[in-house]
């Protein structure tokens, strides 16, 4: 049995993947509510709309170079 959300955490962990959008995404995927809008940032609003589609479509962009 997998579990599609540890493993795409731990694969976004490991390619150095902007942290807001790692929260963003993990949110999305639980289907948390959205944190308060002066705290969202691009990189978050991405992560939280891949989480909902349950997929990492944008990651490549919020990616840091090691």
């Amino acid at each position: 049995m997998t579990n599609i959300y540890y493993e795409t955490i731990t694969q976004l962990e490991q390619k150095n993947t902007s942290k807001n959008y790692l929260a963003g995404w993990a949110s999305g995927f639980l289907g948390n509510p959205k944190i308060e809008e002066q705290r969202i940032t691009e990189d978050w609003e991405a992560g939280y709309e891949d989480g909902q589609g349950r997929n990492t479509d944008n990651a490549e962009k919020w990616q840091k170079a090691p």
